[in-house]
């Protein structure tokens, strides 16, 4: 089977962020035996997909960068698979970079699987050596022992990772971890047949995450070769296989005969810390740029996204065309809004909070472990910058290449805002990464969040060169010249405390007097054009994200300038 450069980052924004954000599953046939694969994200915010995927495998295989080594994501999920006691095997890929040493990563990796309690029996991994762009593989170190052949991984996972138990004469325990949706058939189930066999046709009965019992019949079942989904008339237990059938199936679940309802243990999913508000887009340019824009179609979408995220959450609020949409973080939620706008869709979002929680009596918030890689010289400005974010530095590690590793436990809320910041500091060198620690008692006194004003334009029309010029000292201008404003719409960052009100459609007047000099080309600044994620980190309360196919603006709730000063005043008022 041929297949493109990405067999499983295949869709656009995977390709575009070189990130796994679906789980995905395929199968190989190998000496008459098929090998099912499941790749799964590395990032925490997509974790629910991680945990999931962990009860389906066997065994798991570890990919590391022969040159980079152990990145902080890679603790998150083999700290997964060490705890469902999963047999690994380590592979060391692009041995063929230069610089690589190979030799050196797998001592880290060694370290790192004593760092994360790994039994006797998994600090036994085999170890492959890989060039995955050249197709190449070998069990030695030694570059020049490489061949064109990935039959080295292949014939090490079936001689180290123990096959399904084949217990298929037993009752029927299916179990799904994973979600699809398809307007022909309704929802998917995809998930492992534990024990016992299923048919098309069958009559059975699944087992609610409430206790409750549901019986469906099964319409289609689904197996997976290559990349491609198949269907089948029957599966047994060891095969992952995809079911339709149930209307409101969940993660989680246990599909049983209908004489012998016997439930799996439920599979833990880590809820949401971080939540926002979607809402229709309220601005004077609504319609413009998008084909979807009323209330009943974003609210279906994001109904729709239920069925195959179990990560997140979408809660109704007062207003009809507002909804709370919780999740894993702020990757988490950008990744939905710009799968959003790709299909047409316009909205306006809020400022990301994080969720607080009532734990044995005591309110408590999220805490974030937060690995930071840097070089030397701006380990203490991030140390000191992380302090002030209620960050608790809990290692320190100095390395013989000028580089520092970082470790702190710091309050979500922390974070928020930090990327920026953090990259400027190490000018572009340094590398962060956080997981979700575990929540505790909420910091008290203490809010974190931009300390600088807006530049906010005063009225309609196209932004001048001659304007920004003008208002260019005042501090960041985020918006080229001719590019479209309204009334209320933020077009750069004050370099004051407080908001600015601007004009940045201002012209220059025209005479009929010439200068005596010669006519100089305005020059203005480069404008600085700020990512999603970077416009969400920007925001304040009292601000919203204007997100359309084609733009993303940053504006203020209230967009008339009086009303909005006069709102100001009154709050001030009142704090006071």
């Amino acid at each position: 089977m041929e297949i493109g450069d990405r067999a499983l980052d295949s869709n656009d924004i995977e390709k575009e962020r070189g990130i796994t954000i679906l789980s995905k599953n395929t199968a190989v046939r190998y000496q008459g035996k098929q090998i099912n694969i499941l790749d799964t994200p590395g990032h925490a915010d997509f974790g629910g997909e991680v945990e999931r995927i962990m009860k389906m495998v066997d065994g798991v295989l570890l990919i590391v960068d022969a040159f980079e080594g152990t990145m902080p994501q890679t603790r998150f999920v083999l700290k997964k698979a060490l705890d469902q006691h999963l047999t690994p095997i380590v592979i060391i890929n692009k041995v063929d970079r230069p610089g690589a040493r190979p030799d050196e990563v797998v001592d880290e990796v060694l370290d790192l699987f004593i760092e994360l309690g790994a039994d006797e029996d998994q600090l036994e991994f085999p170890v492959i050596y890989a060039s995955a762009m050249n197709g190449t593989s070998s069990l030695d170190s030694d570059l020049a022992t490489q061949e064109h052949t990935m039959d080295p991984i292949f014939t090490t996972i079936l001689d180290t990772i123990p096959a399904p138990v084949d217990n298929s004469d037993e009752p029927l325990q299916f179990q799904v971890a994973m979600l699809d949706y398809n307007e022909f058939v309704g929802r998917v189930g995809i998930g492992r047949v534990f024990r016992g066999k299923v048919k098309v046709g069958d009559q059975v009965t699944v087992m609610k995450l409430d206790g409750s019992q549901q019986n469906f019949r099964v319409t289609k079942l689904f197996g997976f070769f290559g990349l491609q989904r198949v269907e089948i008339e029957e599966a047994k237990a060891g095969d992952l296989i995809a079911v339709s059938g149930m209307e409101d199936i969940f993660v989680g679940e246990t599909v049983c005969p209908v004489d012998n309802p016997e439930a799996l243990p439920v599979l833990r999913i880590d809820p949401p810390t971080l939540q926002m508000t979607f809402m229709t887009n309220t601005s004077p340019f609504v319609g413009r740029e998008g084909d979807h824009v009323t209330a009943r179609k974003l609210e279906d979408r994001l109904k729709m996204q239920l069925h195959t995220d179990v990560s997140l959450r979408v809660e109704d609020t007062e207003s009809p065309d507002a909804w709370v949409v919780s999740g894993r973080g702020e990757l988490h939620l950008s990744i939905l809004i710009e799968t959003l706008r790709r299909e047409g869709f316009e909205l306006a979002v809020s400022r990301p909070k994080v969720i607080y929680r009532e734990i044995d009596g005591v309110l408590s918030e999220p805490f974030e472990s937060v690995i930071i890689d840097t070089p030397d010289e701006y380990s203490g400005a991030i140390i000191d910058s992380m302090a002030q974010r209620k960050g608790e530095m809990t290692n320190m590690e100095t390395g013989n290449n000028g580089q520092t590793r970082i470790t702190f436990s710091t309050p979500t809320r922390g974070l928020i805002g930090y990327d920026n910041q953090f990259l400027s500091m190490t000018r572009g060198y340094g590398i962060l990464n956080h997981t979700f620690e575990e929540y505790k008692p909420v910091i008290r006194n203490w809010e974190p969040g931009r300390r600088n004003g807006a530049l906010v334009s005063i009225n309609q029309g196209k932004a001048t060169t001659y304007a920004i010029m003008g208002i260019e000292g005042r501090g960041v201008i985020y918006v080229d010249p001719g590019t479209e404003v309204y009334e209320g719409m933020i077009v750069g960052q004050s370099s004051r405390e407080r908001d600015i009100s601007v004009n940045i459609t201002k012209g220059k007047n025209m005479t009929n007097v010439r200068s005596s000099n010669k006519d100089q080309t305005a020059t203005i600044k480069k404008p600085t054009h700020l990512t999603l994620e970077e416009s969400l980190e920007f925001l304040n309360e009292d601000e919203l994200l204007e997100i359309t196919p084609e733009s993303i603006r940053l504006r203020k709730r209230i967009l008339e300038t009086n009303a909005r000063e006069k709102a100001a005043k009154a709050a001030k008022r009142a704090n006071s």
